[in-house]
Formats: C-alpha cells, structure tokens, sequence
C-alpha cells in the first residue's frame, strides 16, 4: 500500500467520527461537510511520517476547526431572518451519526449548545456523544485535565439547568401523532390540551418562505395560532413520519417536494417545544 493509499484508508476510517464532530458543532450538515474536507486537504499535506495516531491528529483537527467555525457562525446569523435551528439530519439512514452512542444529538440539546462557549461546546461533545478521556479532551482543546473537566461540569449543568427531563422516545412520537391529528383538525382544545403551560414554538425559514418571525410562547396562544394556520399549512400535504436527530419528526410534501420538517420535544408537563423547520435550505436530507 501507498502512503497515499495509506493516508487515504486512515482518514476514510475516521471520516464518520469526524462528520460526527463537526455536526454536533455547527449544527449544519454543509458546514461539517466542509470542516471535513478542509482536514482532509490538511491531511495530505500533513508530516503523516511524524504523526503516531491519524485517529486522534484528525480528530484534534477537526475539533479546533470547528472552534474557530462556530465563533464565525455566531456573526453570520446575526443576519438570519427570523429564529435560527440546526439543521436535521435522518438518523433512520445513519441511526448512530459517527458517535459511540446517539448522543448530543437532538434538535432541541444541539440549540441549547449554541448557549455554550465554542470551547465548552467542543469538550462537551467529546465527552458525551464520543466518550474521550478527559486527557485526550484537554489536548485537544489545549488546556488541563482538570480545567476540561469544568468544562464538561459547566456544559452538563446548563443543559440540566435549561431543560426537563424528556419523555422516552416512544411517548415523543406518541404526542407527535397526537399534536399532527390536532394540527391538521384545527382543534384548538385538543391543541392546548397537549402543550406545556410555557410551550415555545420556533419556525426556522430564514426569510425564505411566510413564518413567524421570532419564537411564540403559550398555550393558549398557540393553539389560537396554530389552529388558524390549518387550513392553508396542512392543506394537500402529504404527511409521513421520519427520524430526525434520534426523535419522530413528521415531513410535509407537496407535488414530490419537502417543504417543512417538524418535530416536537417533551416532558412530563406535556410539548415543551415545537420546531418548524421550512427553510428549503434545511430539507435536503428528507426530500
């Protein structure tokens, strides 16, 4: 075999850990593709000779660049129209996402982690979704054993902090079904019945396609709403369910195209949070 053959066969082993990385970091499926592609180019113009594991080097690359890419990303979403969501992906097609476990994962958990510094994002998701030693995290993010330690402490409590203890996946789908029928319906009393007295709504259509333009909160209020959208958003759709992120999401076509992905998180109080996704540009893994 080749050094290049090798190096090749090195990073193709590593690829989907690397995809896994980067998505949990940026939240966009074309920004991690692109973080990708830079380690690889980075990768062949590496000292590969000098380098004893290619797992942790690439690993240890595409982490910093993800660092250095969700501190420029925060920039340009000062300019995204409307409320910002990470971009799904079908975990039906790949169920584990390049991690150990389907970890860090979820819609909701990804959003909470734009709360987080980069650095603190990094060490989390090393951590949880991929199970690193704290050793291998502190080289990685450049700092002691003990500091991403805290690191990892900060991120789980702010998590915990910012979010109830979510139902099984099987009740998920379950108030998924029930809020679709409701939605569908326009049964205002059914939708109240299924939402968190403090339920939020985001739609992510950055400008794109006619979406409420920051997040709604309320019951009460959106039920109203949603009850007043059915007529003209549910309209001839093709309704099916799929895996988005670990969790049921229901897709919406029309004449063979996707124009919304939704899904729901919840607790024991009922739907904590609706998510529209309608931006065409975050559909693709479910056209």
């Amino acid at each position: 075999m080749t050094q290049l053959e090798q190096a090749e066969s090195a990073f193709a082993a590593a690829r989907p850990r690397l995809f896994g990385i980067a998505y949990r970091m940026t939240g966009s499926v074309a920004d991690a593709e692109d973080l990708v592609q830079e380690v690889w180019v980075r990768w062949q113009l590496a000292d590969r000779a000098s380098v004893i594991n290619p797992e942790a080097y690439l690993a240890t690359a595409i982490t910093r660049l993800a660092i250095n890419e969700s501190q420029t990303a925060r920039a340009r979403r000062e300019t995204y129209v409307g409320p910002w969501l990470p971009e799904p992906v079908d975990t039906a097609a790949d169920p584990q996402l390049g991690a150990e476990r389907g970890a860090v994962l979820e819609l909701a958990v990804l959003l909470l982690l734009e709360k987080l510094t980069p650095t603190e994002r990094a060490a989390y998701v090393l951590r949880e979704a991929f199970d690193y030693p704290y050793r291998e995290i502190a080289e990685i993010v450049q700092t002691s054993e003990v500091a991403a330690r805290q690191l990892v402490s900060r991120a789980r409590k702010h998590l915990a902090d910012e979010r109830r203890v979510p139902v099984e996946p099987a009740e998920q789908r379950k108030l998924l079904e029930a809020f679709v029928a409701a939605a569908q319906a326009g049964d205002l009393a059914a939708l109240e019945k299924l939402f968190a007295e403090d339920v939020v709504s985001y739609s992510d259509s950055n400008g794109a396609v006619r979406a409420a333009g920051r997040p709604l909160f309320g019951a009460a209020t959106l039920a109203k709403i949603f009850a007043a959208w059915a007529p003209k958003f549910w309209a001839g759709a093709d309704v099916g369910f799929v895996d988005a992120n670990g969790l049921s999401a229901v897709r919406l076509r029309k004449d063979g195209t996707t124009y919304a992905v939704i899904t729901v998180t919840a607790s024991s109080e009922g739907i904590d949070q609706v998510m529209w996704l309608v931006n065409p540009e975050k559909l693709n893994a479910f056209q």
